[in-house]
């Protein structure tokens, strides 16, 4: 039996749409104030989990080139290419109306991939952050952003609020909480 990828079990034209209709689809105001929402749950759960394990501490990058090199670069990636793969592709979109067992399926499988990503991408593409992403704490936080940006998506179908959430975690922890000393040294 040939290897199937994940990606030759759906249609090509299901994964255009939904690629499609998650660029395309603007947030409204109550969108933002959902995604506003869940960065504020996200934020409580998050912070006291990090400062109480020791995970997260205060350190503040002041240099404007890693600045605005962590501002743009982490737009891109993790921002744009993980909400891309780990929600836009693999979960429903919600003019797809999938039932709420294949949301779960899906949700949970989303889930899974994203957090085993991180290991994994230090294994192979990223040894300078084996320590780092391979830490109980980070996978835990990481499951809590994969959480919020995976509702964001569900409730609102565009990938925009997704990104927004994923991007604010990851540079208020480089920038503020000590994530660019603990990656870069």
């Amino acid at each position: 039996m040939p290897f199937l990828s994940f990606f030759s079990l759906l249609p090509l034209d299901l994964l255009a749409r939904r690629i499609t209709q998650a660029f395309s689809t603007i947030p409204d105001f109550t969108d933002w104030l959902v995604a506003a929402m869940l960065v504020l749950v996200y934020s409580a759960i998050a912070l006291p989990i990090g400062f109480w394990s020791g995970f997260l501490k205060f350190d503040v990058q002041t240099g404007r080139p890693t600045i605005a090199g962590v501002l743009i670069g982490c737009l891109l990636s993790p921002g744009i290419s993980e909400e891309l793969f780990f929600r836009v592709l693999i979960l429903p979109h919600p003019s797809e109306n999938a039932s709420g067992l294949m949301l779960w399926f899906w949700g949970c499988a989303s889930l899974a991939l994203f957090v085993v990503y991180h290991p994994l991408n230090a294994l192979t593409f990223y040894p300078e952050g084996r320590s780092t992403f391979m830490n109980p704490v980070f996978l835990l936080l990481a499951a809590v952003l994969g959480v919020a940006c995976s509702i964001a998506y569900l409730l609102i179908g565009s990938i925009w609020p997704a990104v927004v959430i994923h991007w604010l975690g990851v540079t208020v922890w480089l920038l503020l909480l000590g994530g660019y000393r603990r990656l870069y040294g």
